[in-house]
């Protein structure tokens, strides 16, 4: 008996049968951490490096100044048109830089970022680099988040997909290397949204972080309002279908979902204006833009802090401006409902075009994977759609959250199971690895193959696409190399300061053509919507040189 009974527990199948062995998990586990690193590493590498060599973009002054006013004088007055915690998080880096500001000073915001940069004794390089570490490091922790949610969808190969795409995306290293407001932004609600997508299985934990990243989205940048309402919506649906409850009662369950979210996300707003000034001291500029209708309805009866209403008016201000454009080597005023889509078309990887795409069919054809596409279609969809509707054609950083939603998006292509599809991912993540890493440094001025690379984009595209002012130093430098003891004509269109960077030049606009000659330098933004004295300058001059793909040198006889 006991003889046949070990026989029987021998022959009996084994309840691991067929299963991989432990010894054989542990090294997937290991190559799959190791990916990860690398990934990041690689993105972190480009960043850090990339924002040790770049002088201030047009913005970056405005928000290092706003930011040393917070934390020395506690102060709200500058800025207001943005709120509060982009700038708290640019102030975490800078207070490890020790800026000088005098307490006296009395300019505008403008003006403010000058005189920290250059006028208080400063070291202007150290500061944009204190600036810009923290944003950094968001970026790299925004990749954990896209990661995860790929990872909760289809698994470690789709957590891979997404963050490869993420972390190789142009755009993103772009920004994610300055001290600006547009990655924390869409970082935080990317975050909001993997929380409420994860608020379907613990909706007691995560519904008030989805609250917190939801209210950190919009205490960075308003343009993310409108967005709100479908957040809470997702509450509602995260929620809805808890077994065992009848229809009043889930009611009553989503409301307190949704009304739950929202009142955390406003208290994250109003911490944010009482961490900088706890007394919360604010007078309304008198120059503030009128609004009416239903911006001024808004303004006056969302619960925020005045401060925050008073800047949503500023905005809705710069939204009845009308800004010079260009797009495919026209320059026009207003705008152009197609700017955004053709913008992405050229400064967005060939195979991540093909990736979003394919990820956006599969998610919605895998029944599987058909809950989470109102997550992150819906939201993506709407934000473009605001931005499509916006007056400022200024660059592909308007619609930022596309490449962190649709690299989620992306990773549903892992869900097909088909050797083929694995085979296809693959070289098409491949493809947009390289694209990327033959850009760098120059990640502001990247476009794909299709459009030339990004010596060619200026010729397509301008401003924060191409040129924001970030190579004023590598011009210094090229014009000290090749070019000593020249004469320098620049048209720079930038927040730097030339002569800080040892560029003695006059501007050509200033004097007759037949005057200027020698090296006219002008920035590629410039060249665009060049017209009059400028436009005349540049048809008797010859190009000779370029600097990172943004500032083009002419000689003049």
């Amino acid at each position: 008996m006991v003889t046949l009974h070990a026989v029987e527990q021998h022959e009996r199948p084994s309840a691991n049968a067929g299963r991989p062995s432990r010894r054989f998990r542990v090294p997937r586990q290991w190559l799959f951490l190791l990916a990860v690193v690398a990934l990041l590493t690689q993105m972190a590498v480009a960043m850090v490096t990339t924002a040790v060599r770049q002088t201030p973009t047009i913005d970056e002054p405005v928000y290092v100044g706003t930011a040393v006013v917070y934390v020395q004088q506690h102060d709200l007055r500058y800025n207001p048109e943005h709120p509060p915690l982009g700038k708290l998080i640019i102030g975490s880096g800078l207070v490890f830089a020790h800026p000088h500001l005098d307490a006296g000073f009395t300019g505008d915001q403008t003006a403010l970022g000058k005189r920290v940069l250059y006028e208080s004794g400063n070291d202007p390089w150290r500061l944009m680099l204190w600036a810009r570490l923290p944003v950094i490091v968001l970026t790299l922790l925004f990749g954990l988040v896209v990661l995860a949610f790929g990872r909760e969808l289809v698994g470690r190969k789709g957590g891979l997909v997404a963050l490869a795409l993420y972390a190789f995306s142009p755009d993103v290293i772009a920004h994610g290397s300055l001290a600006t407001l547009d990655l924390p932004a869409c970082g935080f609600l990317l975050t909001s949204v993997w929380l409420l997508w994860r608020a379907r299985r613990r909706p007691l934990l995560h519904l008030p972080l989805a609250g917190a990243a939801l209210g950190a989205t919009v205490a960075t940048k308003m343009s993310m309002l409108p967005v709100v309402p479908v957040l809470l919506l997702l509450a509602v649906v995260s929620v809805w279908r808890a077994p065992g409850l009848d229809t009043r009662a889930k009611v009553r369950r989503a409301v307190a979902a949704a009304s739950g979210v929202a009142l955390v996300a406003l208290a994250v707003v109003w911490a944010t204006y009482l961490a900088v000034d706890p007394h919360l001291r604010w007078t309304t500029p008198a120059d503030l833009p009128a609004v009416h209708g239903l911006r001024a309805l808004l303004s006056d009866l969302l619960p925020f802090p005045q401060p925050y209403r008073d800047g949503m008016r500023v905005q809705f201000g710069y939204e009845n401006h009308t800004w010079d454009s260009f797009l495919f080597g026209r320059h026009y005023r207003g705008t152009l409902w197609y700017y955004l889509p053709a913008a992405l078309l050229v400064k967005t990887p060939l195979g991540m075009l093909v990736l979003w795409s394919a990820g956006a069919v599969a998610m919605v054809a895998v029944p599987r994977l058909r809950p989470a596409a109102p997550y992150l279609l819906i939201p993506s969809a709407l934000l473009l759609a605001t931005a499509m509707s916006g007056s400022r054609d200024l660059g592909v950083r308007y619609a930022l959250f596309l490449p962190l939603f649709l690299a989620v998006v992306a990773s549903a292509v892992v869900a097909l199971r088909r050797r083929w599809a694995y085979v296809v991912t693959a070289a098409l993540v491949l493809f947009v690895a390289v694209s990327s890493l033959r850009t760098y440094p120059y990640y502001l001025p990247y476009s794909n193959e299709a459009f030339g690379g990004p010596s060619k984009t200026h010729l397509r595209l301008h401003d924060s696409n191409v040129d924001w002012g970030q190579d004023l130093g590598r011009l210094a430098d090229r014009l000290d190399e090749r070019y000593p003891q020249e004469r320098v004509w620049l048209v720079y269109k930038g927040a730097g300061e030339p002569s800080y960077y040892g560029i003695e030049a006059d501007d050509p606009r200033t004097v007759p053509p037949d005057e200027v000659h020698g090296l006219l330098v002008v920035s590629d933004s410039s060249i665009a919507k060049a017209e009059g004295p400028l436009a005349e300058l540049l048809d008797g001059s010859t190009p000779i040189d370029d600097v990172g793909h943004s500032i083009t040198i002419f000689r003049r006889p």
